[in-house]
């Protein structure tokens, strides 16, 4: 019998995981379907009772369901309770175990072209995304971690949640635009520049640091007006397109033991989107 697999939210008529998964079982020789579910917030803990009698072998997660699913389920790795914020589930023997591919998904994408021991990372933004990807990257030896953020206080709250207070800190955006030459790394995680937005951006740049290494979880629009004012300037940049693949690659080894090749499911996401903003 077929093994299915499936990810929930709401909206999720959207989502490219059933594009990327499905062929990534089909490669890795895997007899298995990925199925898209829209979830209503009303209705997600008998989605999960349902996901659970149908012997679903595992699912993905995605907004706005990711901190609320994390009571219903059998047991949380300690790196999603940290984050607060489950995004894969595995089906095992009838528990269902919740992960955070979220993080560690960025970090492995970043390494593609930075190096990051010793460097000194800004973060735009303190919301969801930016806890998972703060707390993994504080992990990285060396690492200096500033986060800024409209509100300040969120940043302050998420930097003493972790107690990481000795290697991060909390500024405003206009001092971050003002040191900005400093950076080694820069990391977008707001929905600033997203679709149809796309002429928005969250900080001025210049003057950057040279060879700074720009990354923008944002890929619709491909190329944010962030990332062109960067690479215009001398950056190397990254967009979202490369989380989405390793969170995507690393949920699929919690579910089969086997890493699909990142790079195709990359290839995938950009000709589905056509280079379009839309």
């Amino acid at each position: 019998m077929k093994r299915l697999y499936g990810v929930i939210g709401s909206p999720i008529a959207h989502s490219m995981s059933p594009l990327i998964h499905n062929d990534a079982f089909l490669q890795n020789g895997v007899d298995a379907h990925y199925h898209a579910f829209h979830v209503e917030p009303d209705q997600l803990k008998q989605a999960v009772a349902g996901m659970r009698a149908l012997g679903i072998d595992g699912f993905n997660v995605t907004i706005p369901h990711k901190e609320a699913i994390i009571p219903l389920l059998d047991s949380v790795e300690d790196a999603a309770i940290q984050i607060g914020a489950v995004n894969t589930v595995v089906n095992k023997n009838g528990k269902l175990i919740g992960y955070n591919t979220d993080g560690r998904g960025f970090v492995e994408a970043l390494k593609e072209v930075a190096e990051l021991k010793g460097k000194h990372v800004l973060i735009i933004g303190a919301g969801g995304a930016a806890r998972a990807i703060f707390y993994t990257l504080a992990l990285e030896e060396g690492i200096q971690l500033d986060i800024c953020n409209r509100t300040v206080s969120k940043a302050e709250d998420l930097i003493k949640e972790f107690s990481l207070e000795r290697i991060a800190r909390s500024i405003t955006v206009d001092q971050a635009a003002s040191e900005m030459q400093s950076y080694d790394v820069v990391v977008q995680t707001t929905s600033v520049g997203m679709f149809p937005k796309v002429n928005d951006i969250p900080l001025p740049l210049k003057p950057i640091k040279q060879h700074a290494v720009f990354s923008d979880i944002i890929y619709n629009p491909l190329e944010t007006r962030l990332l062109r004012e960067a690479k215009a300037l001398g950056a190397i940049t990254q967009n979202g397109i490369h989380m989405f693949a390793y969170q995507a690659a690393l949920a699929f080894e919690i579910w089969t033991g086997k890493f699909p090749d990142t790079d195709r499911m990359k290839k995938l996401v950009k000709e589905h989107l056509g280079g379009k903003t839309c």
